[in-house]
């Protein structure tokens, strides 16, 4: 078993307590689609639930340390260059609908750089986690990005697929899925599932914990403005596909 810093083990505690009651809300979602009221109140309810439980775990631990979230946005405590950055539920659509792909998302950001990230897929029990110089994990097992270096052999993933304003250089159309999880999405491509992720108009909370992971999985990430919270455009990819990709998308 590698070794993991006691900030790490922290989030990895935190997530697995949080998902425990997105399980079960999650479970009673299938009662609710039926329902007149309908289940959009319940799920901004797991929301706040899940975030308040992930904050709380986090300040029992690390109590002078900010926080930003999607809820509940910024908090700046006494440590200013340490921030937690938190998406308690990122997929919240498709919990909405009954549909199994979320995930939660808590990474580190200190001094302007983000040191550790994890995303955890509590339906399917998948973890994701990564430290800075200490490489990527799921489930415990260390991870890298595809080897793939034909764009045609290569699968990516986007929410910009209906944008008509991000043109695509090849006659023939990058093999793209939509899966309404931008955090899965960057997990997906550090394990090697998917060969690239490209999104425009992310916020910081939706990727934070992704960035590092495929970095460390040997992966490439865009120069990003990390102060920046919002607006943020986002290609992520194998080391062996970035160029190709990134000339590929036009406008983007």
């Amino acid at each position: 078993m590698h070794s993991i810093s006691a900030n790490l083990n922290i989030m990895i505690k935190t997530s697995e307590k949080a998902s425990k009651g997105l399980i079960r809300d999650f479970g009673e979602l299938e009662q609710l689609q039926v329902s007149i009221k309908g289940p959009s109140d319940f799920v901004t309810n797991a929301d706040t639930k899940s975030e308040k439980i992930i904050i709380d775990e986090l300040t029992k631990s690390r109590k002078n340390y900010s926080i930003l979230s999607e809820e509940s946005g910024s908090k700046k405590n006494k440590d200013i260059e340490n921030v937690w950055i938190i998406d308690p539920i990122d997929g919240t659509i498709n919990f909405l609908h009954g549909v199994p792909h979320f995930a939660i998302s808590i990474a580190l950001k200190s001094n302007n750089e983000i040191v550790s990230g994890l995303i955890y897929d509590p339906i399917k029990d998948e973890m994701f986690y990564a430290e800075k110089n200490n490489g990527a994990y799921f489930n415990n097992k260390r991870i890298r990005v595809s080897k793939r270096k034909k764009i045609e052999d290569c699968l990516f993933a986007s929410g910009e697929i209906d944008n008509e304003n991000i043109k695509q250089k090849t006659n023939a159309k990058l093999k793209t899925r939509k899966s309404g999880s931008a955090a899965l999405d960057m997990a997906y491509v550090a394990a090697g599932r998917y060969d690239g992720y490209y999104q425009k108009n992310l916020n910081l909370w939706d990727i934070a914990a992704g960035i590092i992971i495929v970095k460390e999985a040997g992966g490439i990430v865009n120069d990003l403005d990390l102060k920046q919270n919002n607006n943020i455009n986002i290609i992520a990819s194998s080391s062996s596909i970035n160029e190709k990709l990134v000339k590929n998308l036009i406008n983007f």
